[in-house]
């Protein structure tokens, strides 16, 4: 055998051992390794000895009730591994600006590796290149980011999430009608690619967007969306709902003004399976679970227990029904706390329970 092709040999039963390396980390239920597009993160390419530290840029705990679930979910992740000695986290509050100086603080501080969810797609791009040159590695998630170095990402699927809704209003109304389209906050990259999912469900067919804009993904704001649509023109035939708490507001306004509730899109929000199981209107749900962010923090560990990972990763689960709605409503949670969450029983009660 050829010098050649011994190297070419050693090369494959290395890339194989780390594929199959790969494999066997799980670093949430329903995330997968990209099909298509892939690499290998070598394993021990950032092994480090504990005690660790872990940087984390938020893209806004505080916008509503689902990012503040997405923080409790990584810093339960954190608590409970003894080997985390440091867990930072700086919200930059859906601030551009800010996000770019909360990344340079934590770079700063030498973390060993630096989460990412950014604000924009391009709001962390430079504190993504200045972590990867400085030999930090970096877990990007729920959001994609134009700088392609970050080490490795988690994608819920933002396409697929806004194709099973879409999906579901085309056969609704036989891809016939008029709808009403609720978006999130505008330049987020969430948002951006949620509405491409709606509008790959809607090609070919003659369902005509009659009224949209942005609700922020928050329930007054959606509240005050579906008001201004209803009031000014209240014939709809469907409504596509960007998630988060505007399907439950949409609903609330369309009860107050006496009108039929149509087919109308959801998340799994707890508030709203309790409103949809007793009201019993046609819905589905997109799964999109809080706990990317602890599946973020895991990605972290492996990266520094020596584990190979896969560079990218996918989250693009089906669609929920009522049934599947109804075997994870709690109505003795409070409406602010969403499914498929990693938190404790304990911990539920204390931030959730009524």
């Amino acid at each position: 055998m050829t010098l050649n092709r011994v190297a070419k040999a050693a090369t494959l039963v290395a890339l194989l051992g780390s594929t199959a390396l790969a494999e066997d980390v799980n670093l949430m239920d329903g995330v997968e390794p990209r099909p298509t597009g892939n690499s290998i993160v070598e394993a021990g390419a950032f092994q480090s000895d504990a005690p660790w530290t872990i940087a984390m840029s938020h893209f806004g705990v505080n916008a509503n009730t689902w990012t503040v679930q997405t923080a409790h979910e990584a810093q339960g992740v954190a608590d409970a591994d003894d080997r985390i000695e440091n867990f930072i986290m700086l919200d930059a509050n859906f601030d551009q600006a800010k996000q770019v100086a909360d990344i340079e603080d934590l770079i700063a501080q030498n973390p060993d590796v630096l989460i990412v969810m950014p604000v924009t797609p391009t709001s962390a791009d430079a504190g993504i290149q200045k972590a990867i040159d400085a030999g930090i590695p970096v877990v990007v998630h729920t959001g994609r980011t134009e700088n392609q170095n970050f080490t490795v990402d988690i994608q819920g699927g933002a396409e697929n999430f806004g194709r099973v809704m879409g999906d579901f209003l085309v056969e609704q109304t036989g891809g016939e009608g008029k709808i009403w389209v609720l978006r999130g906050l505008p330049s987020h990259p969430e948002d951006i690619n949620r509405y491409n999912g709606l509008m790959q469900s809607l090609e070919g067919t003659n369902i005509e967007i009659t009224q949209e804009d942005y609700g922020s993904w928050v329930y007054d704001l959606g509240k005050s969306l579906c008001e201004t649509f209803y009031l000014n023109d209240p014939d709809v035939d469907a409504i596509w709902s960007s998630g988060a708490d505007m399907t439950r507001a949409c609903v609330d306004v369309l009860t107050e003004f006496g009108a039929e509730i149509p087919p109308i899109t959801g998340e799994g929000n707890n508030g709203f399976f309790g409103q949809w199981l007793e009201m019993g209107y046609p819905s589905i749900v997109a799964e999109y679970s809080p706990s990317q962010a602890a599946a973020g923090v895991r990605a972290a560990v492996a990266l520094l227990e020596g584990e190979a990972l896969y560079k990218h990763y996918i989250y693009e689960p089906e669609g929920w029904d009522a049934a599947k709605a109804a075997e994870f409503y709690r109505d003795d949670l409070s409406a602010n706390v969403w499914w498929p969450t990693e938190l404790p029983e304990e911990t539920l009660q204390e931030l959730y329970g009524n």
